[in-house]
């Protein structure tokens, strides 16, 4: 039994349609690439617009909290539910008025996430090393340590350009997949419906 004759008929139909598509896939690939390369080119730049987006992100979270705050039942879990969400915009709004600022406090919150998410690997591999491959954990883990410790050490000047560095790299890698996967939706085999007879 091959891989075609066992996909349902609509998936099939689905995947179809989403084949005639690949051109756009690696047009929004080279896009991507595109704007990696310009984000590489001015890491400040790239830098604030990382930090606007999450601005963007905890202002819009801190209106959905105060919102659903009117909606519990209780006193007290009003009151969180409200004071959570006023921090979280108060976060977002401080992040446009000062975006120098906040670049310094993600900055180090990244150092740290890094280190703690190295740490966790690290415990996570030695805890079951019966796993095959706990050894990429535990090289995966070193890495985040790595990383970490030589953003911690270089904060806060390196508050600069850090962020900018990892939207630069997220955008080339994304452009990278979209366009292999608009290749490969190319290359594939036609897949054809099952014959009712």
């Amino acid at each position: 039994m091959t891989l075609n004759s066992d996909m349902p008929d609509d998936f099939k139909k689905a995947l179809s349609e989403t084949r005639t598509k690949w051109g756009w896939f690696v047009v929004l690939g080279i896009l991507f690439l595109i704007f990696g390369g310009i984000a590489f080119g001015n890491l400040f730049l790239a830098t604030i617009a990382s930090v606007y987006v999450i601005g963007i992100l905890m202002l819009i979270g801190g209106i959905v909290e105060i919102i659903h705050s009117f909606g519990v039942k209780t006193w007290g879990s009003f009151f969180w539910w409200f004071l959570s969400g006023l921090l979280y915009a108060i976060a977002g709004f401080l992040a446009f008025w000062n975006p120098l600022l906040a670049s310094v406090a993600l900055t180090f919150l990244l150092a740290v996430s890094l280190i703690a998410a190295g740490i966790l690997r690290l415990w996570v591999a030695f805890s079951d090393r019966s796993v095959s491959g706990w050894g990429w954990v535990v090289a995966a883990g070193i890495i985040s340590i790595l990383v970490g410790l030589i953003i911690a050490f270089r904060w806060p000047t390196n508050s600069l350009w850090v962020l900018g560095v990892f939207l630069a790299v997220d955008l080339v890698f994304q452009g990278w997949a979209y366009i292999a996967f608009g290749i490969a939706l190319k290359n594939a085999p036609a897949l054809e419906s099952k014959s009712t007879v």
